[in-house]
């Protein structure tokens, strides 16, 4: 099987959930992964490896288990899927200009409608929630902390996610070119 790189995204680290990346990129090494590198503390790897996604996925979320105490979802899209996610972001142009106020959220399936209503109908003037394949998308212009459709998104979606800003996701594509070499 030829290497796939493969961008981990771990569910809810920060604030009081913590993974300690130099202490995650050795154990993803010593586990045969190549080319790990992390980005900042909010639960973003890249790797590269032989293994399906589920292998990857099943081996990592028991590393996690087991040396830190760290049992939540993880996505594993790959290099060629997430640049994928970046050239269907409808907020493309805005992501360019002020790429904090739009998120790229990770869905584990398809949400219902009627949740994906209720998000919206939280949303303020400019504030937009679109969904393309498996990826929520939201453009949160007077900032996302300050939004009531981002803070109900999480609790309403009624699937499990993972979201970035799109600083993040340009940046997390630039390690996994890097770690394709």
């Amino acid at each position: 099987m030829k290497r796939t790189v493969y961008l981990i995204l771990f569910r809810g680290v920060g604030g009081k959930t913590q993974l300690p990346v130099q202490a995650l990129r050795e154990k993803l090494t010593e586990a045969g992964f190549e080319n790990v590198a992390t980005y900042i503390n909010s639960g973003n790897a890249i790797l590269r490896s032989r293994l399906s996604r589920k292998q990857v996925v099943a081996t990592i979320a028991d590393i996690c288990r087991k040396e830190f105490d760290f049992d939540k979802a993880i996505f594993a899209p790959t290099l060629a899927e997430w640049d994928d996610l970046i050239v269907s972001n409808p907020f493309i142009a805005t992501g360019a200009a002020a790429p904090t106020t739009v998120h790229a959220a990770l869905l584990e399936s398809k949400p219902k409608k009627e949740d994906l209503e209720r998000i919206r109908a939280c949303a303020v003037k400019g504030e937009e929630i679109e969904i393309r394949g498996d990826v929520a998308f939201l453009h949160t212009p007077h900032g996302f902390g300050k939004s009531k459709m981002a803070e109900k998104f999480d609790q309403w979606i009624g699937v499990t996610n993972t979201a970035r800003n799109w600083n993040t996701v340009l940046k997390l594509a630039e390690l996994g070119r890097a770690a394709e070499k």
